[in-house]
């Protein structure tokens, strides 16, 4: 199924992710894989960030933001009906070469998370790992997960940090330990790599907490996350020295009040 509602952002990043779909097929399948869910650049383990329930039988739940659907599998094997979306068409390929090849019943949609085709209160459980949590903006898909969610219903994300957002230069190299654009004001981040442009977003902290009040959730938990002692190297412009010091990402957990 496709939804046609496309942001002039989400088209820029349909094309990123298009582009670099094949370079995702190798990571997508070990965490198809993998019997215990794992977060972010650091692969945190759940028993560590809990973002997913043990148990979600009964449960419908969506993924916004898809990408190769490991996530979705996740839930899946933990009880849930699940549904995926993305706007990547070549990522939601990949994601239908796993289903199939693990034979796993996952409804995925081509759209965004801003606009899902789906009626009011749908689901119980909506995640995003690096989906929408940072390629939507959040004043569009933070409501609409409100929407989709049945009263009672849970919000968990991850995503990028404000403070690594504000020390990335704007031509996505290396992070950096002075700042490079400002904290207040931040929002949308043009990402000016030669050929190869792409759009986040995020916000100061102070305004999720402003975001999530107007909107309506409850904030159960927030989490700036630390990259584990044992990592080394570099993740995705962000080395692990920098991450052991300071927070390369944060993840929340929200509730929509019965």
């Amino acid at each position: 199924m496709e939804s046609a509602d496309f942001p002039d952002y989400a088209r820029t990043n349909r094309a990123y992710w298009n582009r670099h779909a094949d370079w995702w097929v190798n990571p997508g399948r070990r965490s198809w894989a993998s019997a215990e869910p794992h977060w972010g650049i650091w692969g945190i383990p759940n028993r560590e960030l809990p973002l997913l329930p043990d148990d979600l039988r009964g449960l419908d739940a969506i993924e916004l933001g898809c990408g190769t659907a490991y996530v979705s599998a996740w839930m899946v094997r933990r009880g849930a009906r699940v549904t995926g979306i993305d706007p990547s068409d070549r990522q939601l390929e990949t994601a239908r070469s796993f289903t199939d090849e693990y034979e796993i019943e996952i409804e995925l949609i081509h759209g965004v998370g801003e606009s899902v085709p789906r009626p009011d209160a749908s689901f119980d459980f909506a995640i995003s790992e690096y989906g929408a949590a940072i390629w939507a903006d959040p004043h569009a898909w933070i409501p609409e997960a409100w929407r989709l969610l049945r009263p009672g219903g849970r919000l968990h994300f991850l995503g990028h940090s404000p403070l690594s957002m504000i020390c990335s230069p704007p031509n996505d190299d290396r992070t950096s330990r002075t700042l490079q654009r400002d904290y207040f004001g931040l929002h949308r981040v043009e990402w000016t790599v030669p050929d190869d442009p792409s759009v986040e977003f995020n916000l100061p902290i102070s305004e999720w907490f402003a975001l999530f009040k107007r909107t309506g959730f409850v904030i159960e938990d927030f989490y700036e996350v630390q990259a584990p002692p044992e990592a080394t190297g570099e993740q995705f412009e962000t080395s692990a020295d920098w991450a052991k010091r300071f927070p390369s990402e944060q993840a929340w957990r929200l509730r929509k009040p019965r």
